[in-house]
């Protein structure tokens, strides 16, 4: 058989790792986009959780979703990557040597990585803890010559239609128990809301359907205006961009709001603003009064606790004349 001599060449493949949750994935979109930009002709494959295949398609950087997850916020034992080695590998996932690691032993031609004493050989920029997540990873480009705008987050409005345009969205759910406001002050809140003549809802993911339970309850809320288990991206995408505003813990929620430009007040607690915040922008409100603690504790931190159901309907208040997205 005569070779086929006008078969294209491969392309080039670029591997970012990234295998952490949804607001994790939205505080990364400026990087992405930066590495999209720089590298237009590089099949762009990012490793993250499956379900934020859709999110990764939203982003408009990303050509293929390799799927790779563990638990809690820990690094992949291994990723499933086949073929050569990826011609550049980029670590978002954290300060290494984990992540690193898993990404050296693919063989990639060049890894961006920020330093670690560990890892002696690996010529990269300094970790700074305490940096803002967009930040951080954008310095991270900006030291290997790639332009990269932390600005750069919104995403596109979805196709979907909302199934509650107009309203308030409560989100009482976290990662984490230090990350939860108390069931009962969000129930307050709803009521002041409906004081104002604002409709409520509520969402929750999979693994929170008793805590929405508990909310609507207490709330008085519908069946009409409760969304438990887990919205599917494209729904829980439109109804936060269609939402007057987005009221939640520091969670993936948060950050689609941000991507969205849609209003949002978000309590901080235990992790300060300072690190996770959304940008500056007369559309979001930060509600934070310190100190830091475990962002893993296994009950309210008491820095969340320290935020008032008054601080919480002040700033929907002083959103009211926000612009809309």
């Amino acid at each position: 058989m005569t070779p086929d001599r006008t078969a294209q060449p491969v392309r080039p493949r670029l591997l970012v790792l990234r295998a952490l949750g949804l607001g994790d994935l939205l505080a990364g979109v400026p990087a992405l986009r930066a590495l999209r930009r720089a590298h237009p002709e590089y099949e762009l494959v990012l490793a993250a959780p499956a379900e934020l295949a859709p999110v990764a398609e939203a982003t408009g950087a990303v050509d293929r979703l390799l799927p790779a997850s563990a638990p809690g916020r820990a690094v992949p034992r291994t990723l499933d990557w086949t073929g050569p080695p990826p011609d550049i590998a980029v670590d978002l996932h954290g300060n290494g040597p984990p992540s690193h690691r898993l990404l050296l032993a693919l063989r990639p031609l060049k890894l961006l990585a920020f330093a670690h004493p560990d890892l002696p050989g690996l010529d990269g920029p300094p970790w700074y803890p305490e940096e803002h997540e967009r930040d951080r990873w954008c310095r991270l480009l900006r030291a290997y010559g790639i332009d990269a705008d932390p600005g750069d987050l919104l995403l596109p409005r979805p196709r979907t239609a909302s199934p509650a345009p107009g309203a308030v969205v409560l989100h009482p759910g976290a990662g984490s128990p230090a990350r939860c406001w108390p069931v009962e002050r969000y129930a307050a809140v709803a009521a002041g809301l409906r004081d104002r003549g604002l409709r409520t809802v509520v969402t929750g993911g999979p693994a929170e359907g008793d805590l929405v339970a508990r909310l609507a309850k207490q709330a008085g809320l519908p069946d009409t205006d409760v969304f438990a288990g887990g919205l599917p991206f494209a729904r829980l995408s439109a109804l936060v961009a269609d939402a007057y505003a987005v009221i939640s813990g520091d969670t993936g929620i948060a950050h689609l709001a941000v991507a969205h430009g849609t209003r949002s007040v978000t309590l901080f607690g235990p992790v300060a603003p300072s690190r996770w915040g959304p940008p500056p922008d007369p559309r979001h409100r930060a509600l934070w009064h310190g100190p830091e603690g475990d962002p893993h504790g296994r009950r309210t931190d008491p820095a969340l606790l320290r935020i008032t159901v008054e601080d919480v309907l002040g700033a929907v208040d002083e959103l009211s004349g926000a612009p809309r997205p």
